[in-house]
């Protein structure tokens, strides 16, 4: 039997086998791999010009150092990798779209598109945010603390690690939009819950923010700010493509107009 190279899109109508789900399950993953790698080999290729510009937000040109014979090498490694995980996660976030949502709702191809844009361009909005106006910030905030009691010398590794989890910290956290419109999608959240818990929304917005590697205070309302936009934004996604319960699903199906792939909306 001649298998297919890649994964095809599953309607909502069909009903697979537990082996079926498994075998798309097990072709999206190896899509998730291969962009990975491929991202992985174009940054190598191109990995001294990358170090350069993660080193670009450091105040006065510091020159970063290492400790170890091999720690030079497997701090390009780790950088490298990092980075491809930052290019490759919107491919990641759609191949798990694709896997759950058709399960719920048959998607049209055009609104399918649209959402992997979203995606992309959320994550890639939120790691540029986080790079270029909040971890400048957050770095020299960081270095003037007590500078007068400590000579900084920054070790490359920890700095990489520092710049890459903040940046891809900063991308994931731009795709709250995306996770509240899949729970409403899902119908385990609805839209009414996002608009009651958003004090709620706001401490958690708050501590996602001081958990990121920067911690200090400015850079912590650089990053609440277009969550608070984008919570707002999340609320009205939940309204326009949510979907009731799944306890209550049966009913508006029968007593609507039969086009179980579109839920009414919600007033207001």
């Amino acid at each position: 039997m001649r298998r297919r190279p890649i994964p095809r899109r599953v309607g909502s109508d069909e009903r697979l086998t537990v082996v079926q789900h498994l075998d798309e399950l097990r072709h999206r993953i190896i899509v998730s791999l291969v962009a990975l790698i491929v991202a992985f080999a174009g940054l190598y290729a191109v990995h001294r010009p990358l170090l350069r510009f993660l080193a670009e937000p450091l105040p006065n040109n510091q020159d970063l150092i290492t400790l170890g014979v091999s720690e030079g090498f497997f701090t390009v490694l780790k950088v490298v990798t990092a980075c491809a995980i930052i290019v490759a996660l919107p491919v990641w976030l759609y191949q798990a779209y694709a896997f759950v949502i058709p399960a719920v709702a048959e998607q049209p191809r055009r609104r399918m598109l649209l959402t992997v844009g979203g995606i992309a361009a959320l994550f890639l909005l939120g790691a540029g945010f986080g790079y270029f106006l909040v971890l400048p910030v957050a770095l020299k905030w960081l270095q003037s603390f007590n500078d007068n009691l400590f000579l900084s010398q920054l070790r490359a590794s920890e700095y990489y690690g520092f710049v890459t989890t903040f940046t891809l910290s900063s991308g994931l956290m731009f795709e709250i939009p995306v996770a509240m419109m899949g729970l409403a999608r899902l119908g385990v959240v609805q839209a009414t819950t996002y608009v009651r818990q958003w004090r709620v929304a706001v401490v958690l917005i708050a501590v996602l923010a001081a958990l990121l590697p920067g911690g200090d205070p400015m850079s912590m309302i650089l990053l609440m700010v277009p969550q608070l936009a984008l919570y707002m934004l999340g609320i009205w996604l939940a309204k326009r493509f949510g979907q009731p319960a799944p306890w209550a699903r049966d009913a508006w199906t029968e007593a609507g107009s039969g086009d179980a792939a579109e839920p009414p909306t919600t007033p207001g």
